[in-house]
Parts: C-alpha cells; structure tokens; sequence
C-alpha cells in the first residue's frame, strides 16, 4: 500500500455512499439467522433474564448532532466534517421539559463533538438552572481547535462539567493510526490546558475521565490495569492526570462493522462476544437506567440502537410525548449487538460493569 493511500482521508459511511450508512442493511447482517449461535433473546432465556426492563431513570444521554472535526476509524455513530445533523434549541427545550417532569439528576451530552452545537453553552446554563449534572463527551481536539473552541475549557469548568474524554491509546502512533494523523498531540495539548484548569487533580472536584477501545478486533484488557499504566505513561511522558479510566467495548456496528467486514473478522468477532457472555454484565447493562435521544428528539433504550435506528417501545417514541410511567414500563429492544455490552467484564458508557 502507497503512502498516499494510508495518508487518504477516512470519510464518513454516509459520505462515501456505504450500504452500511443505513441502519437496516446493519440489522440485517447482525440479526442474519445460524450466523452467530445462540440469539441474544435466548441467551437472556437462559439465565432468567428476559425480558430486559428498565431501572428508574437515572441518566438522559442527550447526542447533540453527529457533525465531529474528527472522522474515527471505529466510530459507531459514523460522526465526522461532513454529518450536518444538529439538535436544534427548540428539541433542547422539550428535553427540558421532560426533565422537570420526570426530575433527572444527570444529563450526558454526547455527538458527533457535542461542543460543535451552536447552542451547546444555553442547553448547559439551562441545566445548570436545575442543579443537574452534566457530562459531555468530548473527543479532546476540539477544545484546541481555534480560538472559539479554547474558551470552552473554561466555560465547562464554571458549570462543574464532567469531562469524559476519548484517547484510545497513550502512544502516538496507536491513536492517530485509529483517530487521524495529529490527533495525539492536539489532545496531549488539551489534556495539559484541563489539567491546568484543575481538572483530573485530586480534590478539585473536576473529574477528568479518559475513555480506551481496543483498535482491532478484541475485548478490552483488564481496566483497572490499564488504568495504572495509562497514569503511569502520561504522568512520566507529558505530566498528563486525570481521574479514572474506562474501557469500552467496541460493538459492531457503523464503522466499526465496516472495519470488521473489511479485516475478514466479522464472525470471529461476534464468536467471541457470543462466547463471553457474562449474565451478571447483563444485570448492569446501562439501558436499564438510562435514556438516550437523538439530534431529532426520538428515544431510544441506548446510544448504540440509536445509531442502529431502534427507538423505545410503544407509540410516544419523540420527546415531545415523553411519559415517564411508560418510559419505565417498556421494555428494551434488543439484538445481536447487544453481546458487545454483556461479553467479559461487560461494557457501558462508563466503562466495565462487574
């Protein structure tokens, strides 16, 4: 392979025409009969966990648009330069409304880069207002990306923002192999301005939180003994700190199905979520207590059936209709996808759940 062509500009699945930008053409490779063994459903059979219902709620994970200025090699929401979708103010404030009626505590903001929303600092005052805690995702370049963008540090740390952020690697060339040449220093330099700031210190108050995802085809290493050596390379390297780290499962879907699908590992991939089944990771999957909504206001039991199109069950499925006595007597859609959150030590939007 030529230099030109590893150097080529990763687009996202929906710029480049993809069957796999449609959600459905997903479903179906995922829920394909005899491909993978036991159906998800009949796993949950055997251990007395099915159907999955929910918790209270606890968490509304709000994605604010799938426009990034980084277009990631495994991303699974298919984020990047060219996704124009936005959360306008007007579905922001039916958000709203929902949580002071239903009374959420917390409100994790997610995209795309959730910062890019011109309406990203009013949704987070509003917030404010009702003293509920806000976490935002943020991919880290962002915060350095030019002038508008580097007030933003600043501005999160004013409203006790949670920072989680995503480094998959404390290596440079395992993060811009899978996140885009540059990316690694661009987010040393914004993990240095955080620091500075407080965040990630001890005692602050200011929790700084680092995301890991495997970069090919394998469940994450032991999370507690990643986290020891992450602390340890980006004290000593950069006099980086931060406060814990989460692994994460890559699930196959988006592009990081269409990097499977490309590496010839789709199946043995799914064989090995399948066989690492974990049912007490299925008691703590994070649907059950959490509600996640699109750029357009629909609901879903998760980010990931978002991104494969699978709203909540029943007829209110928009914001604008949200009951919370249905909300908390559905029950969860689930797939074949579902094994990415259930394998090992299971996987969640904050890291292992056992």
């Amino acid at each position: 392979m030529s230099t030109t062509t590893k150097k080529k500009k990763l687009q996202s699945l929906q710029k480049r025409g993809s069957y796999l930008s449609q959600a459905q053409n997903q479903i179906n490779l995922l829920e394909k009969e005899k491909l993978h063994g036991t159906r998800f459903s009949e796993k949950l059979k055997e251990h007395g966990q099915f159907p999955l219902k929910p918790d209270p709620l606890e968490i509304m994970q709000v994605n604010v648009g799938y426009m990034c200025d980084l277009t990631c090699e495994h991303c699974h929401v298919d984020a990047g330069p060219d996704r124009k979708e936005i959360m306008t103010q007007e579905t922001m404030e039916l958000i709203l409304k929902a949580i002071d009626q239903v009374g959420v505590k917390t409100v994790d903001l997610t995209g795309g880069a959730p910062e890019m929303n011109p309406n990203f600092k009013w949704f987070v005052e509003e917030l404010s207002k009702r003293n509920v805690h806000v976490i935002v995702r943020s991919n880290l370049t962002i915060l350095v990306s030019n002038k508008n963008f580097r007030t933003y540090p600043e501005f999160m740390k004013e409203h006790g923002i949670e920072i989680i952020a995503s480094l998959p690697c404390y290596t440079q060339d395992n993060v811009d192999k899978q996140r885009g040449s540059g990316v690694f220093n661009r987010s040393i330099e914004a993990l240095r301005v955080l620091n500075e700031l407080g965040y990630g210190k001890e005692g602050s108050g200011l929790d700084l939180h680092l995301v890991f995802n495997p970069g090919g085809a394998s469940l994450p290493p032991d999370q507690k003994g990643l986290e020891n050596d992450y602390k340890i390379r980006l004290k000593e390297d950069w006099g980086i700190e931060f406060n814990n780290l989460y692994t994460i499962t890559n699930l196959p879907i988006s592009r990081y199905l269409d990097f499977l699908l490309a590496a010839d590992k789709y199946e043995s991939y799914m064989d090995t979520l399948v066989n690492a089944y974990n049912p007490v990771a299925a008691d703590n999957v994070m649907c059950k207590n959490t509600l996640s909504i699109d750029w357009e206001g629909y609901m879903y039991d998760c980010d990931f059936n978002q991104m494969l199109q699978l709203k909540v069950a029943g007829d209110r499925q928009h914001i604008k209709d949200f009951n919370h006595k249905e909300i908390l007597n559905r029950y969860i859609k689930i797939g074949q996808h579902c094994y990415g959150c259930t394998a090992g030590a299971g996987s969640s939007c904050q890291g292992t759940t056992v």
